[in-house]
């Protein structure tokens, strides 16, 4: 079986393979590739491996080379020339009054062709924008509308967590998120608490889905009498990210044991 590597573009979000040929990658190399588009430049999120079998797979484009000094200044002309077209972009929108917002550009390697992404409540036709945008920066242009969740991806920022939005931190990310997960973790069912920036669900419902199911196949339900290294009580509290329960003693004596310590008397399981 060939080997590829996967390889992002931009910001990520996506995974494309490519084929790496002899060269020796590893995350994190930059690269230019070759894409339906021409040449363009990615990040390395996956050495190389082994390609799945499976019939009817297309040819993988290649890999041409590592990246170097010239690649880097040719993407950093890139980036400023993007951020001019972001604004003119946007400044062009607002004077025509469209109701759509224009949140990214993005340039091919070569520069010759811009992409820009935009959020809207309904279909937008923005190929007037498009005509007038392309006359501008004597270059290619095309518009492309986004979901919210992709908006937020581009856009990037902080969760209610603290840290950066999944969105924007883990590359390959397509797999949906469902009411159900937040009922399977107990959550209140209240959209301000369980929806992120983009005002969908929070990715990390996924994320943490499997934990709460594993524990609840394996953990006592509340109110089972369990034996722990200090003795036997009744769990009072479910402790699922920490693969733990609260057990209360008697005599206001309360301890949290993981539950590959306990002996659970009753073998119940908790309630789903």
């Amino acid at each position: 079986m060939p080997e590829i590597v996967s390889v992002v573009f931009g910001q990520g979000g996506k995974k494309y393979h490519f084929d790496p040929g002899s060269l020796e990658l590893a995350v994190g190399d930059q690269v230019v590739v070759e894409t339906a588009r021409g040449t363009d430049y990615g990040r390395v999120v996956e050495a190389a491996h082994k390609q799945p079998e499976g019939g009817g797979r297309p040819a993988l484009r290649r890999v041409v080379r590592v990246a170097g000094k010239a690649d880097s200044d040719q993407v950093a002309a890139n980036l400023e020339r993007e951020c001019e077209a972001l604004l003119l972009a946007r400044e062009l929108a607002t004077a025509a009054g469209l109701a759509i917002k224009v949140v990214s550009a993005e340039s091919t390697f070569d520069g010759n062709r811009l992409t820009l992404s935009f959020s809207a409540d309904d279909r937008a036709d923005v190929r007037g924008l498009a005509t007038k945008l392309s006359d501008r920066l004597k270059r290619r242009v095309e518009f492309h509308q986004v979901s919210a969740r992709d908006e937020a991806r581009l856009v990037g920022g902080y969760g209610p967590c603290g840290r950066h939005l999944c969105c924007a931190s883990f590359c390959g990310d397509q797999d949906p998120v469902s009411i159900r997960m937040a009922k399977d973790q107990n959550l209140p069912l209240n959209p301000s608490k369980i929806s992120g920036c983009c005002g969908r669900l929070m990715c990390c419902l996924k994320y943490e889905h499997s934990v709460y199911l594993s524990f609840k196949k394996r953990a006592p339900r509340r109110g089972a009498i369990v034996t722990t290294p200090a003795g036997r009580g009744k769990v009072i509290e479910l402790l699922a990210p920490a693969d733990s329960v609260s057990v209360d003693l008697g005599e206001g004596r309360v301890v949290t044991c993981r539950l590959a310590e306990l002996f659970t008397d009753s073998g119940d399981k908790e309630d789903t």
